[in-house]
């Protein structure tokens, strides 16, 4: 396993990261299970876990906490915060009521003491980048976080809680958890430069692209159903997976192509997959998200690689830099494009 420094901050983590949605309901339902994958990755090396509030209703942040109970210290924790987590309107988002009131309620799911690590989920278009900074801010003078965070913010989004911070004194976003894989390759083109221009570690989510670098998908197969779509509520969208829409053929295509360049190379799709991520500059980590324990160790082996120019010279030919094959993999859809009367103009 190979270390790196998150950000500016000092704190060494692993470049491999546990995502730790696929535990509980939406992903692998025993416990016992769930505990000793967590415990697994730890003892490979892996110093970094992720999760979230929302990931299966708190289920996951419960099983986090009895993972790494009696080796706390040895563990940098994150979650994250702004999903719907009820019903009430006012319980998500990025306003400094829920945000008080949701790390209370990962602390105690948690069983710590103090996150360290606590990243807004999305953008809260409705709530002033000061309002969450200065929330923020007075949960890491409480001493309940170390550092906060975002997660697939656009750069203009980052820019902005950059000044902010700066211009307000506020505590500043140390990293940015956008999605990044072979197959979603648009952050390269803004996300990534802005990180690294503001010195924020880059945590990359979905480097397997959601199942579609697992090996599984590719021409002629005979299966290619996705877990994640039968499991996960706000994934049951065909928009990812669905073959009828083009950009879903064009992933296909290039899952297949660039397993003929692992094949070529040495490597799994996988290795090659993860290798990827972690072999850009301003990426500290690969978020991987295993359900098995198969899946686990199919990952870890990834941990030590670093790809030479010829492979990425020949990745760069099957999906150009700077491309998303299918615009709906980015993660976020601003609100000002969802909502018709906010673009359009009276005649």
């Amino acid at each position: 396993m190979r270390y790196r420094t998150l950000g500016t901050t000092g704190v060494q983590v692993s470049n491999l990261c546990l995502g730790t949605m696929m535990l509980g309901k939406w992903g692998n339902t025993d416990p016992g299970d769930c505990v000793a994958l967590v415990r697994t990755a730890l003892d490979a090396g892996v110093n970094l876990v992720d999760t979230a509030d929302v990931y299966s209703d708190g289920e996951s942040e419960t099983l986090v906490g009895k993972a790494i109970a009696g080796r706390r210290d040895d563990v940098v924790l994150a979650t994250k915060v702004s999903s719907p987590m009820g019903p009430g309107p006012n319980e998500r988002g990025a306003s400094r009521r829920w945000i008080i009131r949701a790390c209370e309620d990962s602390l105690r799911r948690l069983g710590a003491d103090h996150i360290d690590l606590y990243q807004v989920h999305r953008p809260d278009p409705a709530t002033d980048p000061d309002e969450t900074l200065g929330a923020l801010t007075d949960l890491v003078r409480a001493g309940k976080i170390r550092y906060a965070g975002s997660s697939t913010f656009p750069p203009s989004s980052l820019v902005r809680a950059q000044w902010t911070a700066e211009r307000r004194g506020r505590e500043r976003f140390v990293c940015e958890q956008p999605p990044y894989s072979l197959l979603a390759r648009g952050v390269e083109a803004d996300v990534l430069p802005t990180c690294e221009t503001y010195g924020m570690g880059v945590l990359a989510w979905s480097p397997l692209a959601g199942g579609w670098l697992s090996g599984r998908w590719h021409r002629g197969a005979a299966d290619t159903s996705s877990h994640r779509t039968r499991t996960m509520p706000f994934r049951t969208t065909t928009a990812h997976y669905d073959l009828e829409i083009p950009g879903n053929q064009a992933k296909l295509d290039a899952a297949t192509e660039l397993a003929a360049v692992a094949a070529e190379a040495g490597l799994t799709l996988i290795q090659l997959a993860l290798a990827f991520v972690t072999t850009h500059p301003a990426v500290t980590a690969a978020v991987v998200g295993p359900r098995t324990a198969a899946h686990l160790h199919s990952q870890l082996s990834a941990a030590d690689l670093v790809l030479d120019a010829d492979v990425l010279d020949r990745v760069d030919r099957v999906v150009a830099p700077g491309t998303d094959l299918n615009p709906e993999d980015t993660g976020y859809g601003a609100a000002v494009l969802a909502d018709p009367a906010r673009r359009r103009r009276a005649a």
